[in-house]
Order: structure tokens, then sequence, then C-alpha cells
């Protein structure tokens, strides 16, 4: 207990993080070339395959790009500003990082779950459900704003009196270990973990395109957030990957902007204002009252 409550230093902890991180993506790379060895074992791998694992990765950097040039800033500042009307003052020791770390799961969620069920959001989000495929480069297929909303759902932390570090290490474990989630080569665990942890099983489910997988099994590491909020769904069937209207394309760009582009469409198309704010704010696949709502992912 003594060592849970003996105070971190911040600096040591965003070394940690940074370490985490990095070593992380190296081990990714690694356990990338068994599933690719796997792929050709079962006769799966083909050129497509190849080509979308790619762009996965340039997706990657694009996203870098614009989180360097642009959003990096404002998310440590923003943190660091609300940080200064902060309602506690939360010393960061071990025990208060593992709490921060189950906060920040539980925010996950909620962020993930409005990513899906707001347009505004999904246009980023849907870069990483838009691969056909399933392995760990999925993982890395990002959004052009996928770091803007994490900063709007964690601020509440920072408000609390956690350290802007300590939250931004907390956010770093739950992506680490969903980063982790995405294979095909783990099927189901013990009972046990599949009933409270997040597993591979799990969030193949999140990936499915399947009517009965949509919107589904939204948690980082803890399962347990969907068990009660009515959100869970069990890997069944097998699981058909990608977006019920796929883009059908290895192009890093298209990838990366389809999103946008596919809202921008719908709200150019929508008549009346109070309409095309009402696409912006809706589920994909919203419609005014008069039309139908149809599965747009």
């Amino acid at each position: 207990m003594e060592i849970l409550l003996s105070p971190l230093s911040t600096a040591w902890l965003e070394q940690l993080e940074v370490f985490i991180d990095d070593w992380f993506f190296v081990l990714a790379l690694g356990f990338l070339v068994f599933e690719l060895i796997r792929y050709r074992i079962f006769r799966e791998l083909s050129w497509t395959l190849i080509g979308d694992t790619l762009t996965n990765y340039v997706t990657l950097a694009l996203f870098i790009g614009i989180t360097v040039l642009v959003l990096g800033a404002f998310y440590v500042a923003a943190f660091y500003y609300v940080w200064q009307f902060a309602i506690f003052d939360i010393e960061a020791n071990w025990l208060t990082v593992l709490i921060c770390i189950v906060l920040a799961d539980l925010v996950y969620y909620w962020e993930h779950r409005f990513l899906h069920r707001v347009n505004v959001g999904w246009a980023t989000h849907s870069v990483h459900h838009s691969s056909p495929f399933f392995n760990i480069s999925v993982a890395y297929r990002f959004g052009p704003m996928d770091s803007f909303w994490p900063v709007l759902f964690h601020l509440p932390l920072v408000l609390l009196g956690f350290n802007p570090i300590v939250v931004l290490f907390a956010e770093v474990i739950v992506q680490v270990y969903q980063t982790a989630l995405h294979t095909e080569a783990v099927r189901k665990l013990p009972r046990p973990v599949e009933a409270v942890m997040n597993t591979p099983s799990h969030h193949r489910v999140h990936h499915g395109s399947n009517a009965e997988y949509l919107d589904k099994n939204y948690a980082g590491i803890f399962i347990v957030w969907d068990r009660m909020f009515g959100t869970f769904a069990e890997e069944k069937e097998r699981v058909t990957y990608g977006l019920v209207h796929p883009i059908n394309s290895v192009n890093p760009v298209v990838a990366f902007l389809h999103g946008f582009y596919r809202l921008g469409r719908d709200v150019w198309q929508m008549p009346g204002l109070a309409n095309k704010v009402g696409v912006l704010l809706n589920p994909p696949g919203w419609q005014p009252k008069d039309k139908s709502e149809t599965p747009s992912k």
C-alpha cells in the first residue's frame, strides 16, 4: 500500500508514457508480420489486404501530421488551462493513476459511443471502421479529427483534479490495450476474462457491419461498461468487417477523407437549415420525420 501511495514524478510518468507507446508500436509491427504469415498459411493473403495494410499506416502518418501541426498544441493547452480551475488537488501516485485509468476507460466508452452515434463524430471515426480486414494494422487506421474529440471528453478528469500528465498516461494505456485487440489470431478467452475484460472477440463484434453487431461493444479495457449500459453483443455469427456501405478502395486519401465527404454530401443534399443541422447531430442514417431512417454506416 505504501508503494501505491508514494508520490510519482510526472516527468518520469511522461517518459514512461512515451516508452510504452513507442515500444508497443514496434511490438505491433512484429505481430503484424506474424499475422501476415498466418494469412498466407490460410491462403487469405491478397494484394488487396496488403494495400489495405499500407493504407492503415498512411492514415496514421496523416493523423500524426495533423496532430503535430494543429491539434497537439490545442490538446495540451486545453488540459493545462482547465487544470487551473481543478476542483481537487489530486496527488500523482500509483493509486490515483490506477483510478484515473478506470475513469479514463469509462470516459472512452462514452466518447466512443458518441463517435458512432453522432454524425459529426462518425465522419472521422468511420475511417477506423472502413477496412474490410481485421488485424493489428487496422488499430493504426485514424481519421483527420481523431485527436480532437478525446480532448473534450477527458477534460472533466483534469477539472476533477488529476494532473494532465496522469490523464494523458491513462489515455495511452487505454489506447494501447485497445490496439492489442485488433486480431483474428486470438479466439475466445476464458469465460471470466470475457465477462469483465474487452477481448479480441468482443472487439471483432465492434468492427462488424452485421446488423446484430452494429453499435455494440464500445469498451476500451473493461467490457463491463457495455454490459451496464446495454450495448453488449457476443461474437456468434462470423463477423463481416467494414462499413454497411463500403468504400471499396485502398487509396489512403479516399480512406482518410471519405467520412467527411459523405457527411458534406448528406448535409448539402438535405433541404432546410434545421435538417442540415440534424444531419450533423444525429446518428448515421438519420432522416427527417417524414422520411424513413436507414443504416448508413
